[in-house]
């Protein structure tokens, strides 16, 4: 019997694959680079081993992978995550992004390149590897600091470039004559289907994991994850997009579920070994001759990602207002590239736009990152502290009062408020009135005419579904009144905001009547008909209006409810360098079975201990005589440096396959009072207000003034103005206070 090549080709890649991966675990570097290399090794440039043969079928195999890898990134994205990491972590991300590839464009153009080799270099060079970095932090106990918070949303960030940057490259390689208005369309377009697809899957997906939780068991769950992630990818790959955001957007669906972990944990398994495949093509396509032949190029690439992301990345940190330390330790976190680099050069060999040499050349500069990326991480400090040398005083001042200022900018004006609800209001439901009109014109009209012979009557028909699906969220774009609040504020307080309040409303009416009309223009010949059938499609919805609305009200609170399933929100952070962390105790360490009181946790290293997590069970603010066990989950506040020392006494070690889990009760957060006369606890003394027996609340932070003070003495009274950080149930906090 013979064996087929595809079966010898899988065993010798992952033979190799997992031999590499013992040795790369052994001298403890990323295992990513262990499978180029064993890539390189079981490639065909290699003559002294034995080599793929089936290389067709490799290939798909690693696109398979790609489609999983992307999946697997999608379930860490969450779309709400995006919205969590603020301006700073975007406008950082889009600085260092542009200059990248604007970097990297210059330096292709310098050695002579094309253009598309050039802008595909820089596409290249720009994205940074949220797997190397992750694990990179992981390795080296970072995840507590201040400034993984940035690295990481600044990560999510770039992942959604990343995604638009291979949408925009494939419009310019297919009509690079006229890619202006392509590109457009393609951002519009990407935009509608974003937007589409992210509010069909939260109101459905969740529902349907829910309805059938009782019947999914592990088995089930993984078949049903990657069923869910293979129909994205066949719905991306039929409206014109890659295979890969699709999976990338079933993934953030999911994300948003109560089911992501679980599906995560589930789905690791297949992720890791199709992912391991691609990584493996990747090394496949790499040409020793090639390495040596573009030896300079490969040096320069790897000086842009290293030197350009510091600069930039710092640069734009400190653009969106984040302190020098903060900035230079992103900066030296995000210096490699990784697994988006592969894709968007694997799109340039696929398209056929790009020479070659691009692709070792983009393994070759991240693998040598991949290497750099943890040493450059453990010199953030010391570099900071050379800058700290070296920059004039003058300079540092000013960026310290810049950080500053832009920490208190968090108040949004009446119109701001009201500008912002009407433009999400428009945008989200035109995009779902034209998904229906177009589903109507294509799908529901030819499957009605061909069962009914007569046409008149086949259009009515038509007419009528297509409105019913439409009528609700036609009420909610013209009719809804949004943000009653902020609304009533400009119509009553200032006159001279009448005006543009009428022309919005007028405009929002002549939206709905503009769809409805391009809804009968797509069934009727004549505008006289289609008038008619206007005139009273717009009367039955002001005569059902309160139908309408309540219909609409229930869609609306199903879909809020699924998007909220998996509320996770971060606590605030303090206005000063203290934040919140999560350690464990290990089962190893000495302060198992001690009570708080005889470790003096706070008096030792100035850190608060606003909860613990045992099992199922949650001790807010625990007291003194509390106890820690080995596994006790801790939620502390104090800075980085206080943080780092306690963690050296509750984390002995923690084993590389533990995952870091957040906290479950969602009541437990950070929060900012102010004191003024009537408040209950005004002229009370900490310990007389007994904010901690009644709201079982813990003070951190006080400001008064120009003075912030820091676990302040149960003996400070509370006056007039006093700007209080508490940590405790937000119920009882705002019974009490």
């Amino acid at each position: 019997m013979h064996l087929p090549d595809l079966i010898a080709d899988l065993g010798l890649i992952l033979a190799a694959a997992g031999i590499t991966t013992l040795i790369f675990k052994k001298i403890k570097q990323p295992l990513v680079l262990g499978y180029i290399i064993a890539g390189l090794l079981v490639g065909s440039h290699l003559t002294f081993l034995p080599s793929v043969t089936d290389t067709k079928s490799i290939n798909i195999w690693g696109e398979i992978g790609v489609i999983f890898l992307l999946f697997s990134l999608g379930l860490e994205f969450s779309f709400k995550k995006l919205v969590k990491v603020g301006g700073s972590a975007s406008i950082t991300a889009i600085v260092k992004v542009l200059f990248i590839i604007l970097a990297g464009y210059l330096l292709g153009k310098a050695m002579g390149w094309s253009d598309m080799d050039s802008l595909f270099m820089g596409g290249i060079l720009s994205i940074s590897s949220t797997m190397i970095a992750i694990k990179a932090f992981e390795e080296l106990g970072l995840k507590h600091k201040k400034f993984a918070g940035l690295v990481f949303g600044v990560l999510i960030v770039e992942d959604l470039l990343a995604i638009l940057l291979l949408v925009l490259f494939s419009t310019l390689a297919v009509s690079q004559q006229s890619a202006g208005t392509e590109m457009v369309l393609s951002i519009l377009k990407l935009a509608f289907f974003l937007v589409l697809w992210f509010l069909g899957g939260i109101f459905l997906i969740p529902s349907f994991l829910k309805a059938t939780k009782k019947l999914m068991n592990d088995e089930t769950m993984l078949v049903v994850s990657l069923a869910l992630c293979l129909i994205m990818v066949l719905l991306a790959d039929q409206v014109g997009f890659s295979p890969a955001l699709g999976a990338f957007i079933m993934g953030s669906i999911l994300a948003e579920t109560t089911q992501a972990e679980r599906i995560e944990h589930l789905t690791k398994s297949v992720k890791d070994l199709f992912a391991a495949v691609f990584f493996v093509s990747v090394g496949m396509l790499i040409d020793p001759e090639m390495l040596v032949k573009y030896a300079v190029p490969i040096i320069f690439a790897t000086l842009v990602i290293i030197l350009g992301k510091i600069l930039f990345t710092i640069l734009g940190a400190l653009l969106s207002g984040q302190p020098l330390k903060t900035s230079v330790q992103s900066g030296l976190s995000l210096a490699q590239i990784g697994e988006f680099s592969f894709i968007i050069a694997s799109l340039g060999l696929t398209l056929k736009v790009t020479s070659d040499f691009l692709y070792p050349i983009a393994v070759a500069a991240a693998a040598i990152t991949t290497f750099t990326s943890p040493y450059l991480i453990k010199l953030a400090d010391p570099f900071y502290g050379f800058l700290k040398r070296v920059l004039p005083q003058k300079w540092q001042d000013g960026i310290d009062r810049y950080s500053t200022s832009t920490e208190g900018i968090v108040t949004l004006s009446d119109w701001k408020i009201l500008l912002r609800s009407y433009i999400s209001n428009t945008i989200i439901h035109s995009v779902i009135i034209i998904a229906i009109i177009f589903l109507a014109f294509r799908y529901v009209q030819p499957f009605i005419d061909r069962n009914i012979t007569n046409s008149l009557v086949s259009i009515i028909i038509s007419i009528i579904a297509s409105f019913i699906l439409m009528a609700p969220f036609l009420w909610a774009l013209s009719i809804r009144r949004i943000q009653k609040t902020a609304y009533s504020h400009l119509w009553l307080n200032k006159k001279y905001t009448r005006g543009p309040l009428i022309a919005i409303e007028f405009f929002r009416v002549a939206l709905g009547i503009f769809f409805v009309g391009f809804l009968m223009y797509e069934f009727f010949d004549t505008w006289v008909a289609a008038g008619i059938a206007i005139v009273l499609i717009v009367s039955g919805m002001v005569i059902f209006s309160r139908k309408l609305q309540s219909f609409y009200d229930k869609l609306e609170k199903r879909f809020i409810l699924n998007l909220n399933a998996r509320e996770n929100q971060k606590p605030a952070i303090l206005p000063w360098d203290t934040h919140l962390a999560e350690l464990t105790v290990s089962p190893e360490s000495e302060v198992v079975g001690r009570t708080l009181a005889s470790l003096m946790i706070r008096e030792k290293y100035g850190v608060n201990i606003a909860m613990i997590e045992r099992g199922r069970n949650n001790i807010p603010t625990p007291g003194r005589d509390e106890r820690l066990y080995p596994n006790d989950k801790l939620l502390l506040i104090g800075t980085d440096d206080q943080l780092a020392a306690v963690k050296s006494v509750l984390e002995i070690e923690i084993p590389e396959t533990e995952q870091e889990k957040n906290f479950p009760d969602k009541e437990m957060s950070l929060q900012k009072v102010v004191i003024n006369y009537e408040s209950p606890v005004y002229g009370l003394s900490i310990r007389n207000a007994g904010i901690r027996e009644k709201a079982q609340a813990l003070i951190v932070g006080i400001e008064r003034g120009a003075d912030k003070i820091l676990n302040p003495s149960s003996d400070f009274v509370f006056d007039n103005g006093d700007v209080i950080w508490i940590v405790g149930n937000n119920k009882k906090i705002k019974a009490v206070i």
